[in-house]
Protein backbone atom coordinates (compact mmCIF):
# COMPACT_ATOMS: atom_id res chain seq x y z
CA UNK A 1 0.00 0.00 0.00
CA UNK A 2 1.18 3.39 -0.77
CA UNK A 3 3.21 5.40 1.97
CA UNK A 4 2.98 9.27 3.01
CA UNK A 5 4.57 11.33 0.36
CA UNK A 6 4.42 14.45 -1.60
CA UNK A 7 5.85 15.26 -4.43
CA UNK A 8 5.97 18.40 -6.88
CA UNK A 9 3.77 18.26 -10.25
CA UNK A 10 3.82 16.11 -12.43
CA UNK A 11 5.31 13.99 -9.81
CA UNK A 12 8.48 10.68 -11.24
CA UNK A 13 8.89 7.54 -10.55
CA UNK A 14 11.76 6.68 -8.59
CA UNK A 15 10.33 9.30 -5.84
CA UNK A 16 7.18 7.08 -5.29
CA UNK A 17 7.22 4.66 -2.58
CA UNK A 18 6.80 2.07 -3.17
CA UNK A 19 7.45 2.15 -6.73
CA UNK A 20 4.45 1.00 -9.09
CA UNK A 21 4.85 -2.31 -11.25
CA UNK A 22 4.52 -1.72 -14.92
CA UNK A 23 5.07 -5.39 -16.20
CA UNK A 24 9.01 -5.03 -16.32
CA UNK A 25 9.54 -8.01 -14.92
CA UNK A 26 5.98 -10.01 -15.61
CA UNK A 27 4.41 -8.99 -18.80
CA UNK A 28 5.22 -11.90 -21.50
CA UNK A 29 3.70 -10.79 -24.78
CA UNK A 30 2.35 -13.41 -28.17
CA UNK A 31 2.82 -11.17 -30.49
CA UNK A 32 -0.90 -9.76 -30.47
CA UNK A 33 0.90 -6.74 -32.06
CA UNK A 34 3.16 -7.87 -34.30
CA UNK A 35 4.24 -5.65 -36.99
CA UNK A 36 2.10 -2.45 -35.71
CA UNK A 37 3.30 1.29 -34.71
CA UNK A 38 1.61 2.63 -32.15
CA UNK A 39 1.28 6.31 -29.93
CA UNK A 40 1.09 6.37 -26.50
CA UNK A 41 0.61 9.83 -24.89
CA UNK A 42 1.23 9.97 -21.11
CA UNK A 43 3.86 7.49 -22.33
CA UNK A 44 6.88 8.27 -19.57
CA UNK A 45 5.39 6.67 -16.54
CA UNK A 46 2.28 5.41 -14.80
CA UNK A 47 -0.50 3.63 -16.99
CA UNK A 48 1.57 4.64 -20.00
CA UNK A 49 4.66 3.09 -19.66
CA UNK A 50 2.93 0.04 -18.42
CA UNK A 51 0.90 0.01 -21.65
CA UNK A 52 4.10 0.63 -24.07
CA UNK A 53 6.24 -2.33 -22.11
CA UNK A 54 2.83 -4.27 -22.93
CA UNK A 55 2.80 -3.25 -26.73
CA UNK A 56 6.34 -3.50 -27.60
CA UNK A 57 6.32 -7.53 -25.92
CA UNK A 58 3.44 -8.31 -27.77
CA UNK A 59 5.46 -7.10 -31.09
CA UNK A 60 4.69 -2.65 -31.72
CA UNK A 61 6.94 -0.11 -32.29
CA UNK A 62 6.65 2.82 -29.97
CA UNK A 63 6.38 6.34 -30.11
CA UNK A 64 6.45 7.53 -26.52
CA UNK A 65 5.20 11.29 -26.19
CA UNK A 66 5.88 12.89 -23.06
CA UNK A 67 6.11 16.61 -21.18
CA UNK A 68 9.50 16.75 -19.85
CA UNK A 69 10.01 13.88 -17.54
CA UNK A 70 13.33 12.91 -19.41
CA UNK A 71 14.29 10.40 -17.13
CA UNK A 72 10.70 7.88 -16.92
CA UNK A 73 10.59 8.53 -20.52
CA UNK A 74 14.38 7.03 -21.56
CA UNK A 75 13.41 4.36 -18.64
CA UNK A 76 10.15 3.46 -20.97
CA UNK A 77 12.33 3.36 -23.83
CA UNK A 78 14.77 0.90 -22.40
CA UNK A 79 12.01 -1.56 -21.54
CA UNK A 80 10.52 -0.71 -25.09
CA UNK A 81 13.83 -1.50 -26.96
CA UNK A 82 14.77 -4.74 -24.42
CA UNK A 83 11.62 -5.89 -26.08
CA UNK A 84 13.44 -5.35 -29.15
CA UNK A 85 10.93 -2.75 -30.82
CA UNK A 86 11.79 0.48 -31.92
CA UNK A 87 10.96 3.59 -29.07
CA UNK A 88 10.83 7.06 -29.92
CA UNK A 89 10.47 9.91 -26.75
CA UNK A 90 9.18 12.80 -27.97
CA UNK A 91 9.21 15.06 -25.61
CA UNK A 92 6.81 18.49 -25.68
CA UNK A 93 3.48 20.37 -24.41
CA UNK A 94 0.35 18.97 -26.02
CA UNK A 95 -1.69 21.64 -25.39
CA UNK A 96 -0.17 22.74 -28.29
CA UNK A 97 -2.26 21.88 -31.46
CA UNK A 98 0.94 22.07 -33.37
CA UNK A 99 2.84 19.75 -31.15
CA UNK A 100 -0.12 17.32 -31.39
CA UNK A 101 0.60 17.19 -35.08
CA UNK A 102 4.57 16.87 -34.53
CA UNK A 103 3.90 13.68 -32.80
CA UNK A 104 1.60 12.31 -35.70
CA UNK A 105 3.98 13.42 -38.14
CA UNK A 106 7.05 12.08 -36.09
CA UNK A 107 5.55 9.02 -35.88
CA UNK A 108 4.71 8.56 -39.56
CA UNK A 109 8.22 9.35 -40.59
CA UNK A 110 9.67 6.91 -37.98
CA UNK A 111 7.53 3.90 -38.54
CA UNK A 112 6.35 4.19 -42.23
CA UNK A 113 2.41 3.81 -40.59
CA UNK A 114 0.28 3.80 -37.79
CA UNK A 115 -1.88 1.47 -36.01
CA UNK A 116 -2.86 2.59 -32.60
CA UNK A 117 -3.16 5.93 -31.25
CA UNK A 118 -3.71 6.00 -27.14
CA UNK A 119 -4.42 9.39 -25.48
CA UNK A 120 -3.41 8.88 -21.86
CA UNK A 121 -1.50 12.07 -21.59
CA UNK A 122 -3.65 13.87 -18.45
CA UNK A 123 -3.45 16.29 -15.54
CA UNK A 124 -5.25 16.51 -12.40
CA UNK A 125 -5.33 18.81 -9.52
CA UNK A 126 -6.70 18.78 -5.74
CA UNK A 127 -9.26 21.76 -4.65
CA UNK A 128 -11.46 21.83 -1.87
CA UNK A 129 -13.24 24.76 -3.11
CA UNK A 130 -14.06 26.07 -6.67
CA UNK A 131 -13.12 29.41 -5.81
CA UNK A 132 -9.66 27.90 -5.45
CA UNK A 133 -8.98 26.56 -8.78
CA UNK A 134 -7.51 29.36 -10.75
CA UNK A 135 -8.67 30.23 -14.49
CA UNK A 136 -5.25 28.88 -15.87
CA UNK A 137 -5.70 25.87 -14.53
CA UNK A 138 -8.75 25.35 -15.58
CA UNK A 139 -7.83 26.09 -19.18
CA UNK A 140 -4.69 23.80 -18.91
CA UNK A 141 -6.55 20.79 -17.44
CA UNK A 142 -9.10 20.78 -20.10
CA UNK A 143 -6.22 21.29 -23.36
CA UNK A 144 -4.44 18.49 -21.84
CA UNK A 145 -6.76 15.71 -21.03
CA UNK A 146 -9.52 16.91 -23.80
CA UNK A 147 -8.79 19.50 -26.58
CA UNK A 148 -5.22 17.22 -26.91
CA UNK A 149 -6.91 14.11 -27.60
CA UNK A 150 -8.89 15.91 -30.83
CA UNK A 151 -6.19 17.23 -31.89
CA UNK A 152 -4.04 13.93 -31.76
CA UNK A 153 -7.03 12.42 -33.07
CA UNK A 154 -7.76 14.58 -35.88
CA UNK A 155 -4.14 14.35 -37.28
CA UNK A 156 -3.61 10.67 -36.75
CA UNK A 157 -7.07 9.78 -39.15
CA UNK A 158 -5.60 10.74 -42.41
CA UNK A 159 -2.95 7.92 -41.68
CA UNK A 160 -4.83 5.03 -40.24
CA UNK A 161 -6.23 2.49 -42.43
CA UNK A 162 -9.10 -0.05 -41.58
CA UNK A 163 -8.37 -2.26 -38.78
CA UNK A 164 -6.63 0.50 -36.34
CA UNK A 165 -7.52 1.23 -33.25
CA UNK A 166 -7.99 4.41 -30.89
CA UNK A 167 -7.93 3.89 -27.44
CA UNK A 168 -8.69 6.70 -24.87
CA UNK A 169 -8.05 6.80 -21.15
CA UNK A 170 -11.55 8.35 -19.07
CA UNK A 171 -12.11 7.36 -15.39
CA UNK A 172 -14.64 5.80 -13.23
CA UNK A 173 -14.56 10.05 -12.04
CA UNK A 174 -15.93 10.34 -15.66
CA UNK A 175 -19.43 8.73 -14.02
CA UNK A 176 -18.64 9.13 -9.79
CA UNK A 177 -16.55 12.34 -10.03
CA UNK A 178 -14.54 13.67 -6.56
CA UNK A 179 -16.13 17.43 -5.70
CA UNK A 180 -12.48 18.17 -5.30
CA UNK A 181 -10.94 16.83 -8.52
CA UNK A 182 -13.69 18.99 -10.58
CA UNK A 183 -11.82 20.17 -14.08
CA UNK A 184 -10.47 16.56 -14.46
CA UNK A 185 -14.14 14.70 -13.53
CA UNK A 186 -15.32 17.58 -16.58
CA UNK A 187 -12.59 15.90 -18.86
CA UNK A 188 -12.82 12.49 -18.53
CA UNK A 189 -16.88 12.61 -18.71
CA UNK A 190 -15.64 14.61 -22.17
CA UNK A 191 -13.83 12.27 -23.04
CA UNK A 192 -15.74 9.30 -22.34
CA UNK A 193 -18.78 11.28 -24.87
CA UNK A 194 -16.15 11.97 -27.46
CA UNK A 195 -15.20 8.09 -27.71
CA UNK A 196 -18.17 7.09 -27.65
CA UNK A 197 -19.30 9.33 -30.56
CA UNK A 198 -16.31 9.28 -32.60
CA UNK A 199 -16.70 5.55 -32.70
CA UNK A 200 -20.19 6.17 -34.71
CA UNK A 201 -18.49 8.71 -36.90
CA UNK A 202 -15.66 6.65 -38.40
CA UNK A 203 -17.44 3.20 -38.42
CA UNK A 204 -17.17 2.95 -41.72
CA UNK A 205 -13.85 3.59 -42.50
CA UNK A 206 -13.16 0.44 -40.25
CA UNK A 207 -11.22 2.04 -37.42
CA UNK A 208 -12.42 1.51 -34.15
CA UNK A 209 -12.76 4.03 -30.62
CA UNK A 210 -12.45 2.72 -27.82
CA UNK A 211 -11.93 3.84 -23.70
CA UNK A 212 -10.86 2.38 -20.56
CA UNK A 213 -11.98 4.05 -17.49
CA UNK A 214 -9.42 3.27 -14.92
CA UNK A 215 -10.15 3.07 -11.05
CA UNK A 216 -7.73 4.38 -8.52
CA UNK A 217 -4.09 3.32 -9.87
CA UNK A 218 -0.63 4.35 -8.29
CA UNK A 219 0.78 6.48 -10.62
CA UNK A 220 3.11 9.82 -9.99
CA UNK A 221 -0.08 11.63 -10.81
CA UNK A 222 -1.26 10.53 -7.02
CA UNK A 223 1.36 12.16 -4.55
CA UNK A 224 1.91 14.88 -6.82
CA UNK A 225 -1.63 16.41 -7.00
CA UNK A 226 -3.35 14.68 -3.89
CA UNK A 227 -2.69 15.98 0.37
CA UNK A 228 -0.27 13.57 1.44
CA UNK A 229 -2.22 12.43 4.08
CA UNK A 230 -4.57 10.95 1.42
CA UNK A 231 -1.80 8.41 0.31
CA UNK A 232 -1.79 5.28 2.98
CA UNK A 233 -5.64 5.06 2.16
CA UNK A 234 -5.68 6.14 -1.29
CA UNK A 235 -7.42 3.09 -3.57
CA UNK A 236 -9.47 1.04 -0.02
CA UNK A 237 -12.58 2.46 -0.87
CA UNK A 238 -12.57 -0.10 -3.41
CA UNK A 239 -14.69 -3.45 -3.43
CA UNK A 240 -10.97 -5.16 -3.92
CA UNK A 241 -9.46 -2.63 -1.16
CA UNK A 242 -6.55 -1.41 -2.49
CA UNK A 243 -5.00 0.85 -5.66
CA UNK A 244 -4.05 -0.38 -8.91
CA UNK A 245 -0.50 -1.20 -10.32
CA UNK A 246 -0.15 0.29 -13.98
CA UNK A 247 0.41 -2.96 -15.05
CA UNK A 248 -2.76 -4.46 -13.95
CA UNK A 249 -4.29 -1.94 -17.24
CA UNK A 250 -2.16 -2.47 -19.55
CA UNK A 251 -3.88 -5.95 -20.31
CA UNK A 252 -6.91 -3.85 -21.76
CA UNK A 253 -5.03 -1.62 -23.73
CA UNK A 254 -3.47 -4.48 -25.49
CA UNK A 255 -6.79 -6.41 -26.27
CA UNK A 256 -8.40 -3.25 -27.76
CA UNK A 257 -5.49 -2.54 -30.07
CA UNK A 258 -5.17 -6.21 -31.20
CA UNK A 259 -7.42 -7.27 -33.92
CA UNK A 260 -9.06 -9.73 -31.43
CA UNK A 261 -11.45 -6.82 -30.87
CA UNK A 262 -12.25 -6.68 -34.55
CA UNK A 263 -16.18 -5.62 -33.46
CA UNK A 264 -15.36 -3.79 -30.46
CA UNK A 265 -15.81 -0.34 -30.86
CA UNK A 266 -17.67 2.59 -29.01
CA UNK A 267 -17.20 0.21 -25.56
CA UNK A 268 -15.89 1.79 -22.40
CA UNK A 269 -13.87 -0.91 -20.07
CA UNK A 270 -14.12 -0.57 -16.38
CA UNK A 271 -11.01 -1.27 -14.71
CA UNK A 272 -11.59 -0.16 -11.51
CA UNK A 273 -11.36 -2.47 -8.14
CA UNK A 274 -14.79 -3.37 -8.75
CA UNK A 275 -16.29 0.30 -8.18
CA UNK A 276 -18.96 0.07 -11.15
CA UNK A 277 -19.47 2.54 -14.19
CA UNK A 278 -22.72 3.50 -15.10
Amino acid sequence: MPERQQQRPPGTTAAMRPVPDHGEESYTGSGRLAGKAAVVTGGDSGIGRAVAIAFAREGADVLISYLDEEEDAQETAHWVSEAGRKAVPVSGDLTDPAHCREVIDRAVGEFGHLDVLVNNAAMQRTYANLEDIPDEEWDRTLATNLSAMFHLCKAALPHMESGASIINTTSVNSDTPSPTLLPYDVTKAGIANFTAALAQLIGSRGIRVNSVAPGPVWTPLIPSTMPPEHMESFGRNTPLGRPGQPAELAPVYVMLASDESSYTSGARLAVTGGRPIL
